[in-house]
């Protein structure tokens, strides 16, 4: 969540001047260093440890060296960009963004707006409490709810720089397209009730905390805070995936990846999903494990719909909404977007 900055400090002379040359030269030393990424991986894999490449080791190891610096870069690039996105947007504007739009339109909108905005499971309470307490339908809530960690802005930088850009388009459109209409129909269910009262008592704006930099200086600051928070948060659970994706890249035969996750099976989609929904894992760490599947021979549509399902209905998060709402909406919530991601795999199965 964005963290309130003081505006008002004075600055040595030249302190902007300073700053923004030491960020020209920090991406040139990113650049060079992504560009020969492919040889000194190759080298540490295979000269330095001398692993013959052929071998399942050998295989597994040169995609560790490889991948784990390629995806630690291109996550401190993206989270930095965000970062300086996520200072433009504060709870307190978000919430004033949606509340007052009518549901359809303001489902669009919803959907978009978690885009973007730096809301995850950890603060989906203080959030859904101000939402409600603004008046913000309960369906546009959900949409809101359903878009910000499924439609992941690492995870969608992540797959365009990894895939490219019909990938990226894919996941971005469909997730759109899930948080949009799951949030419609929770909203045509009229299931208010399901909310625990007391959420209603709240008053709007409490717990939401505001702020928000203003001279780029600050929001260059925001965007190394969210640098130095969220990467130094999760590098773990990435280098953690990254080893899931090297096993499977090196020892997993592709004729059993492709038999249990390839088109031919009906039930590929359905599993996957159900796979998914126990796991917890943030998006930068699951796309390694992606990149390994679809080399293995899964099929991008039951990869797509195991990505989106550990990412959106993480059991962690459910159990964070249980403060907020009753069983009943809580599984017409899972039920929905579970729907949604399974259809989805089917239809890029289909298609793609």
């Amino acid at each position: 969540m964005t963290a309130l900055v003081d505006t008002t400090a004075v600055r040595p002379r030249g302190y902007t001047a300073r700053l923004w040359m030491a960020l020209g030269a920090a991406l040139v030393v990113w650049v060079f260093l992504y560009r020969n990424l492919p040889q000194m991986a190759g080298w540490v894999a295979h000269d330095l440890l001398r692993l013959d490449a052929s071998r399942p080791l050998g295989s597994a190891v040169g995609f560790f060296v490889y991948e784990a610096p390629k995806v630690l870069m291109l996550l401190i690039l993206v989270v930095f960009g965000v970062g300086l996105v996520r200072s433009f947007f504060t709870p307190e504007r978000t919430r004033s963004l949606l509340a007052g739009k009518s549901e359809s339109v303001g489902n669009v909108l919803a959907a978009l707006l978690g885009t973007v905005t730096p809301f995850c499971s950890c603060s989906a309470v203080p959030l859904f409490i101000g939402f409600v307490a603004a008046g913000v339908p309960l369906g546009v809530t959900f949409s809101f709810l359903i878009s910000a960690p499924m439609v992941n802005e690492v995870a969608l930088a992540l797959l365009f720089a990894m895939f490219g850009w019909k990938v990226a388009a894919l996941y971005l459109g469909t997730g759109l397209a899930i948080a949009v209409v799951s949030g419609w129909i929770v909203g045509r269910l009229r299931m208010e009730r399901h909310v625990e009262p007391w959420v209603f008592e709240t008053q709007a704006g409490q717990g939401i905390v505001s702020g928000e930099p203003f001279a780029w200086e600050d929001r260059i600051r925001a965007g190394l805070a969210a640098v130095r928070d969220i990467v130094g948060k999760v590098w773990p659970f990435v280098l953690a995936g990254i080893a899931v994706g090297a096993g499977i890249h090196g020892y997993v035969p592709e004729n059993f990846m492709a038999a249990i996750m390839g088109r031919g099976a009906w039930w590929s989609v359905p599993l996957a999903v159900l796979i998914g929904v126990p796991m917890y894992s943030n998006a930068a760490g699951i796309i390694p494990v992606v990149h390994a599947l679809l080399e293995k021979g899964a099929s991008l549509g039951t990869v797509l719909a195991f990505m989106m399902a550990v990412i959106a209905l993480s059991l962690p998060e459910v159990i964070i909404l249980r403060k907020v709402l009753k069983p009943v909406l809580i599984a017409a919530f899972v039920g929905i977007v579970a729907v949604g991601i399974i259809v989805v795999g089917y239809l890029f199965n289909l298609l793609v």
